[in-house]
């Protein structure tokens, strides 16, 4: 109970704040409109058919980005951690592609495959991939020796012990790296469809509103929108973990 009102006094206690420094002379007019005229815009916006198609086309984009990034990172983060020569053989590779910003491929993959939707899902599983991998491969190092002996020893192959011991040890953390994954995942996806301008979405949606006349009210109001679907996003993959792993909550709060 206390948590919730601490945070709706933070929230709150942040509005006031933006109020006063949207109402006071430190910016020109129009170019940092108080809570007060941007959320009305935000009501606008979320009852208009034609936003709502950018917002679904955006939300898609991740939740592609997402699946198909898990979909090639599980598996390889679980070949690379039991493989030390494919991992001895990977790394430099890597630890070369993992810090690219994947904006800065956004030029690139236009020449390439256009800038349409495939371009924004493309770089967001470039962006999401990290996470899911790395969180995957420390997993499996951290899987309890005994377990895997025990299920050996039963007369599983490699195969078994992977399926039935390895995996469901390692899919709480790579669905960790999931939810690490899904702000970057959004934040590419919006930021292609701003530089491309072809593909519509939240991104294509500032980008009109930023254009010509600046309507920095339009401007925020999507900003605010898409950071609760971030939250939204975050939150859904939590409530799944906490559904479909719920006993690793458990032993969590058991080790406190």
């Amino acid at each position: 109970m206390w948590a919730l009102v601490l945070r709706l006094s933070g929230f709150t206690g942040a509005l006031l704040v933006w109020e006063a420094v949207g109402r006071s002379d430190m910016f020109l007019e129009g170019y940092f409109p108080p809570p007060s005229e941007v959320f009305p815009q935000v009501a606008s916006m979320l009852g208009n058919q034609l936003f709502l198609l950018d917002l679904l086309a955006t939300t898609l984009s991740v939740a592609i980005g997402l699946g198909i990034a898990a979909a090639i990172a599980m598996p390889l983060g679980m070949i690379l951690a039991t493989s030390t020569l494919l991992r001895t053989a990977s790394r430099a590779v890597l630890e070369f592609l993992r810090p690219i910003p994947p904006v800065a491929l956004v030029p690139l993959a236009a020449i390439w495959i256009g800038g349409g939707p495939v371009t924004k899902i493309g770089l967001a599983v470039f962006a999401s991939l990290w996470p899911i991998l790395y969180n995957t491969m420390y997993a499996v190092a951290e899987v309890e020796p005994l377990l895997v002996a025990t299920a050996r020893s039963c007369g599983y192959g490699p195969v078994r012990v992977l399926l039935r011991v390895v995996l469901p040890s390692v899919t709480p953390f790579a669905l960790t790296g999931v939810r690490l994954a899904t702000p970057i995942a959004l934040a590419v996806v919006i930021s292609v469809e701003m530089l491309t301008g072809t593909s519509g979405g939240l991104g294509g949606a500032v980008l009109e509103a930023a254009s010509g006349v600046t309507r920095m009210d339009q401007v925020l109001a999507i900003v605010i929108i898409a950071g609760v679907l971030g939250l939204s996003l975050h939150q859904g993959l939590e409530q799944l973990q906490r559904r479909g792993f719920g006993w690793t909550v458990a032993a969590r709060e058991a080790t406190r």
